[in-house]
C-alpha cells in the first residue's frame, strides 16, 4: 500500500516549548510528546529561514530563496517545481488546511482540497474542533476517491496575538478566542534569552496557552487520521516554521529563531523513542526525504539532500553543520543576515548592519519588547541588549557550549580567531556554492577587515 504524508506545522513555535525537548511548563504538549514517543526526534533540525512564508516554502520546493525566487513574503519563481506538484503526478490528492496564503501562487502547489481557516468563521485558525472536522473530511474524501494523500496542516498558532491578548481584541474585531487552559504568568518559564521581567511573564503566558492549544489542535488532527484506518500507512512529520515572536527568535539567524522541533513517526519503518542528538537537518531536506521515502526519483534538482538514511537508523555523512538565512520581513524591511551553525559553535554576518540602519520587526508589538525598552531606562546591561537587537553589527559568533542563548559576542576575542576564521570560510563556500546574492556584500566586508 502507497505511504500517505502528513505534514503538521505550528506557526512561531519555539523548539524547546515543547514537553519532550525540554519545557518545564505544566502539561504544555501532552499530545506532541506522545507523537515523539512513537517517533523519533531530532535535537539539530532547523528550518532554512526563519519567518512563516519563505520557511513553508522552503520547504516544498527545496531550495533556498534566492534560488525559488521568494525572499521575504513573495510568490515562488513559475519554473520552479513544488513538492504537491511532484506527488499529483504520481497519483497523490494534495490537501492544506490554515495558512493557505503562505504557498504562493496558490496555483504552482497543485492542491486538490483548500481550506483557509483564518476567518472568523473559522475562528482564525485557532480552533483545534476545526482542524480535526477538516482532517477528516480531507482523510475521508482521500479515501473515496482511493489515493495515497499529502496532507499539510497549519495551525494558527502560537503565532500573534497570543490567545487571551488585548492584541487579539484589537486585531480580531473584538474578538477573544477560547483555549481550553490559560496560563498564569507565574507558571511562565522564561527561556535564557529573554529577560525575567513582569511584562515578559504576562505575554509568556499567553503564548503558552496559545502553544497548549495547537497542541490540542495537533491532537485533533492525529485523531482524525486514526479514526481513518490510514495512520499505518501514513508517515507523520511535525516541525515548527521558525521560533517563538519575540525579540533575537523569529526573522533571526539565532539559535532560538531557526532549530524546530522535528518529530517524525513512521509504523514500521521509524523505530519508535528514538531522539538523535547528533545530526543536522535543514528545512530544504524536507522534499528531498519525502521523495526519497516515496521512492520518487524523478523529483527536480533541490539544495537539499534526503535524511532517509537518519530516520532509519542508518548514519550519513556531513550532518554536523546547517547553513540559514534571513533577508525581509513581513512588513518588506531587508535585513540580510547569512548563519553557519553547529553543536558548539555559531557565525552569523548581518549585510544590513551599520550601526544606522534600525532593525525592525513583530516582535517590537508585543509586552516583551517593551518591557526590555522600559528597563533599559533605569539598567545599562538592559540598554545594551537592546541597543544590539535594534542595530546588531557586521559579525556575531557564539559560543554555544557556554552561551547557547547567544548573551555574549565573541567576534573580536583573541581565544576564538582560529575557530572563526574557520566558520568564516564555510560560510564564503556555502555562499559561492549557493551563488547567493549576499556573497559580493559579505567578501567587500572581509576585504576591508
Amino acid at each position: 500500500m502507497p505511504t500517505n504524508i502528513l505534514l503538521i506545522l505550528a506557526d512561531d513555535m519555539n523548539y524547546n516549548t515543547i514537553g519532550c525537548f525540554g519545557c518545564p511548563v505544566d502539561d504544555i504538549s501532552p499530545n506532541l510528546d506522545r507523537l515523539a514517543g512513537e517517533g523519533m526526534r531530532f535535537d539539530n533540525a532547523h528550518v532554512s529561514i526563519a519567518v512563516c512564508q519563505p520557511s513553508r516554502q522552503c520547504m516544498l520546493t527545496g531550495l533556498y530563496p534566492h534560488h525559488n525566487g521568494a525572499l521575504g513574503f513573495d510568490p515562488i519563481r513559475e519554473d520552479v517545481t513544488t513538492l504537491p506538484e511532484v506527488l499529483r503526478d504520481h497519483g497523490y490528492l494534495n490537501g492544506i488546511i490554515g495558512k493557505t496564503k503562505h504557498c504562493a501562487p496558490e496555483h504552482k502547489f497543485a492542491w486538490d482540497y483548500f481550506k483557509d481557516t483564518h476567518n472568523a468563521q473559522n475562528c482564525y485558525g485557532r480552533s483545534p474542533y476545526i482542524y480535526g472536522r477538516d482532517a477528516a473530511e480531507f482523510f475521508n474524501m482521500a479515501k473515496e476517491q482511493g489515493k495515497p494523500f499529502f496532507l499539510m496542516a497549519n495551525s494558527h498558532d502560537p503565532h500573534r496575538p497570543f490567545a487571551g491578548s488585548e492584541d487579539e481584541l484589537t486585531r480580531f474585531y473584538g474578538f477573544n478566542t477560547y483555549a481550553s487552559r490559560y496560563y498564569k504568568p507565574e507558571e511562565a518559564w522564561v527561556p535564557g534569552f529573554l529577560p525575567d521581567l513582569p511584562e515578559i511573564r504576562r505575554e509568556l503566558a499567553q503564548y503558552y496557552t496559545s502553544c497548549h492549544r495547537c497542541d490540542e489542535t495537533i491532537g485533533a488532527v492525529l485523531k482524525a487520521l486514526e479514526d481513518s484506518g490510514m495512520a499505518e500507512h501514513t508517515l507523520v512529520m511535525f516541525m515548527s516554521d521558525n521560533g517563538m515572536a519575540f525579540p533575537f527568535a523569529k526573522a533571526n539567524c539565532y539559535l532560538n529563531s531557526t532549530k524546530t522541533p522535528l518529530i517524525v513517526r513512521w509504523p514500521g519503518r521509524v523505530k519508535p523513542g528514538v531522539w538523535n542528538k547528533e545530526d543536522y537537518v535543514a528545512g530544504v531536506d524536507y522534499m528531498s526525504t519525502i521523495l526519497d521515502a516515496l521512492g520518487i526519483q524523478d523529483g527536480p534538482a533541490s539544495d537539499g539532500r534526503s535524511y532517509l538514511p537518519l530516520l532509519e537508523g542508518k548514519a550519513q555523512e556531513d550532518r554536523d553543520l546547517v547553513f540559514t538565512q534571513f533577508n525581509t520581513t513581513a512588513m518588506k524591511g531587508s535585513y540580510p543576515m547569512r548563519c553557519v551553525q553547529s553543536s558548539r559553535f555559531g557565525y552569523i554576518f548581518n549585510a544590513w548592519a551599520d550601526g544606522e540602519t534600525f532593525y525592525k520587526n513583530e516582535s517590537m508589538s508585543g509586552l516583551t519588547y517593551k518591557a526590555m525598552k522600559e528597563a533599559a531606562e533605569s539598567d545599562s546591561g538592559m540598554e545594551e541588549r537592546v541597543r544590539f537587537f535594534n542595530y546588531r553589527c557586521r559579525e556575531e559568533f557564539y559560543d554555544f557550549a557556554k552561551d547557547p542563548d547567544a548573551h555574549h559576542n565573541l567576534i573580536h576575542e583573541p581565544e576564538y580567531q582560529e575557530q572563526i576564521a574557520r566558520y568564516k570560510k564555510l560560510l564564503s563556500d556555502y555562499m559561492k556554492e549557493t551563488e547567493d546574492p549576499v556573497l559580493p556584500a559579505y567578501e567587500t566586508f572581509q576585504s576591508t577587515c
